[in-house]
């Protein structure tokens, strides 16, 4: 029998209270809604009563991010308290197994501290705010990338396949860790012919390249885009003119991946050189190649999972961060699917 079922945590300062509390305790309430028991703050302290062993040893884990968060001087959002309250093991400073995950993902873990959001975070120079993974899956992906100089990310629209890619890109360039960030995907319409696109290549290509600027723009004020823009420190390469070529010190990204051919991704694979890395992003409910052309990046998982050296991260249904409508429908679709 358990003589105290209480923890409580003490601030150094009522600013630092403030920030960790949230506006009207907003904070509070939406930890204690997902860990159980009762949460009060009173003067510099902070105590959660009735939430059993594995409640307070959460608890605990999640206030020591909010701490470190707040004296950053960072903001948590909503998703990422959520994100830390709700999630279990990692989250909560517990070790991972290989029966927990996959033996890669475990030794990825276990070069990290357990302090495993925070070591997934990424500080972007010049950048808005902090990017922080919303999810095990995500903070694994993070994880991955750094670690392997080529990784591949698929999963449903939604996830966060290609906005930590090009946050993480933007951290590598603008922290002179790569000399350059190539963008690139497969120019293939979603069902329909756009017809002649007038322009220079740049802006011919340009439309099919805009979820990646746009998650630039997210991340970074416009001007630093344009001064990179301009510097040629970011460059715009249909995949079809990647042939012949070998980057060295870059970083890669090829976007909407599942329109590759075979062929195509294979060549992709070998242009990469000396000190670059490479992010392959794709979401395989979405093929939009023509029938019995089998997409190369589905054809890439299936025979390069087992080469040493390869990153492959999957995110599912439950890792969507765009609105909570865009989770249903996915899942709408997908029953529809197995109904066939």
């Amino acid at each position: 029998m358990e003589l105290d079922d209480s923890i409580t945590i003490v601030l150094d300062s009522h600013e630092l209270l403030s920030g960790v509390c949230g506006a009207n305790d907003g904070n509070l309430k939406l930890i204690e809604g997902i860990l159980g028991g009762r949460i009060t703050a009173r003067g510099n302290e902070i105590r959660l009563q009735g939430a059993g062993l594995n409640g307070r040893e959460r608890f605990k884990s999640v206030m020591d991010n909010l701490i470190a968060v707040v004296r950053d001087g960072e903001q948590p959002s909503t998703a990422y308290i959520r994100t830390l309250a709700g999630a279990t093991g990692i989250a909560a400073g517990v070790s991972v197994t290989a029966s927990d995950t996959s033996a890669r993902e475990a030794a990825l873990v276990q070069e990290t501290s357990t302090d495993f959001f925070r070591d997934a975070m990424i500080q972007i120079p010049h950048g808005f705010a902090r990017v922080y993974p919303r999810g095990r899956n995500q903070a694994l992906y993070v994880l991955g990338m750094r670690s392997h100089d080529i990784s591949f990310c698929v999963g449903p629209a939604g996830t966060g396949k290609t906005f930590l890619a090009v946050a993480e890109s933007l951290r590598l360039v603008l922290a002179k860790e790569a000399r350059k960030l190539v963008l690139t995907r497969p120019v293939v319409e979603a069902g329909e012919s756009l017809g002649f696109l007038p322009g220079d290549l740049a802006q011919k290509i340009n439309p099919y390249l805009r979820p990646l600027y746009d998650a630039m723009e997210a991340l970074v004020p416009f001007e630093v885009i344009r001064r990179m823009e301009e510097n040629h420190v970011i460059e715009i390469a249909p995949l079809a003119y990647m042939r012949g070529r070998s980057l060295n010190d870059a970083v890669v990204i090829l976007d909407e991946a599942q329109n590759t051919t075979k062929e195509q991704m294979k060549m992709f694979l070998t242009r990469i050189g000396e000190g670059s890395r490479a992010i392959i992003t794709g979401d395989i409910t979405q093929i939009d190649l023509p029938r019995r052309v089998d997409s190369g990046l589905m054809h890439a998982v299936s025979i390069l999972s087992d080469v040493e050296g390869l990153y492959f991260a999957y995110l599912h249904t439950g890792d969507v961060v765009r609105n909570p409508l865009i989770k249903k429908i996915i899942q709408a679709y997908d029953k529809q699917k197995k109904a066939e």
